[in-house]
């Protein structure tokens, strides 16, 4: 069988139809409607909410946007294998590397939502952190007192009867820079 520039992009564009729906999904989301509206707006509440109490080490706070256990996968950064662990695990795991000696600070952006279920969605964004800490500018530490790092999210959502909830978190890194010391040393 003869392929043609024709036949062969037909054949292309049949073979990733699905991958492209996919693609199109984590670019827009779904588009906001008057049914969705105060969903969507609750769901972005939630993650930049997040995001500020691990900056204010409110630990209860970051634990109350969760199910009670939640599939993480953070292996772009640390290695490992994705798990599904309980919520205070996580927490507690935070709360051990951000103490009070490092400080934090992330933002995210480019919200997008996809409604999987009745009471389930997707939210893909863009991320942002930085952790300083005065430690890692002492030459032994490696001279440099931040690191920093770029990346996507996504965070998987379930209503209850509480509202929505985190209940899967997953960040892929794209790019970091600054000390390894400060990355993975816990404050004191």
């Amino acid at each position: 069988m003869k392929i043609t520039a024709l036949s062969a992009a037909a054949l292309l564009a049949t073979a990733t139809a699905p991958a492209l729906a996919e693609q199109a999904a984590f670019i827009s989301g779904d588009a906001i409607t008057a049914d969705t509206l105060v969903d969507h707006a609750e769901m972005i509440r939630i993650a930049d909410a997040l995001d500020a109490a691990v900056d204010a080490k409110a630990w209860d706070q970051a634990r109350s946007f969760f199910t009670e256990t939640i599939d993480v996968d953070f292996t772009s950064l640390l290695g490992g294998e994705p798990a599904t662990i309980p919520a205070d695990a996580l927490i507690q795991g935070w709360s051990s590397n951000l103490t009070a000696e490092k400080q934090s600070f992330h933002l995210r952006g480019n919200h997008r939502i996809a409604f999987t279920g009745e009471d389930s969605a997707t939210m893909h964004s863009h991320g942002y952190a930085w952790n300083r800490m005065e430690a890692g500018a002492l030459p032994e530490n490696g001279g440099e007192a931040l690191w920093e790092v770029w990346g996507t999210y996504v965070h998987e959502f379930s209503r209850t009867d509480a509202g929505w909830k985190v209940s899967a978190m997953t960040f892929t890194a794209t790019a970091e820079r600054g000390s390894a010391f400060v990355r993975n040393t816990p404050g004191s």
